[in-house]
C-alpha cells in the first residue's frame, strides 16, 4: 500500500490551514511540512497496525498483519484452517504444541487491564500472538501434573493427634 498520497494529501491539507494565517503562517507551513511527513507516515502505520490488530481479534484463528516493506505497509492476511464437520476439542493431556494445531473455537475473555498488558508483554517476549500465547498457557495449565506429595507418595497416611497402644 503506497501512503505517498495519504502523506501528500494530508501535507496540502496542513498548508491550507496555514494560509488562512497569513503568509508568514504558510511560509512556516512549508518548512514544517517535510519534518512531518515522517510523523504523519508514522502515525498511518500505527493506525493501519491498529486497525488490523481488531480484525485480528474479530477473525480469529485468522490473522491479519502489517508488514513493511520499505517505507510502506503490505498486508499480510492467513485465513482461519477450514473446520472439519463435527470438529472437537482437544483432549486434555495433548501437549501444548499439538493444542494449537487442532480445530479452533472462539471465546471472548474479561480481565483486568494490567493482566491484559502482563500478557502481552509475556507474548510479545516470546515472539509470540497474545492468542498463540494464551493458548499455550491454558493447555499447559491443563497438563496432568506427575508430582505427588511426599507423604501420599510413600504411602503414609496422616494420623489423628493421639496415642493408642499399651503403656507401663
Amino acid at each position: 500500500m503506497d501512503l505517498t498520497s495519504y502523506v501528500n494529501n494530508l501535507g496540502r491539507e496542513f498548508a491550507t490551514l496555514a494560509g488562512a494565517g497569513g503568509e508568514e503562517a504558510r511560509a512556516l507551513a512549508e518548512r514544517l511540512s517535510g519534518a512531518l511527513e515522517s510523523a504523519i507516515r508514522l502515525t498511518l502505520l500505527e493506525t493501519l497496525t491498529a486497525a488490523t490488530d481488531e480484525i485480528t481479534r474479530e477473525m480469529a484463528p485468522g490473522s491479519v498483519e502489517v508488514r513493511l516493506r520499505g517505507r510502506d505497509p503490505d498486508f499480510v492476511v492467513t485465513a482461519a484452517p477450514a473446520e472439519p464437520d463435527g470438529a472437537t476439542v482437544a483432549p486434555t493431556g495433548t501437549t501444548p504444541d499439538t493444542v494449537e494445531d487442532g480445530p479452533a473455537a472462539r471465546i471472548n475473555v474479561r480481565m483486568p487491564e494490567q493482566l491484559k498488558a502482563a500478557i502481552e508483554e509475556a507474548a510479545a517476549r516470546e515472539g509470540r500472538s497474545v492468542n498463540a500465547w494464551l493458548v499455550r498457557a491454558a493447555a499447559a495449565a491443563l497438563q496432568p501434573t506427575d508430582r505427588v506429595p511426599p507423604r501420599e507418595a510413600s504411602g503414609a497416611k496422616r494420623a489423628k493427634q493421639g496415642f493408642t497402644g499399651w503403656v507401663r
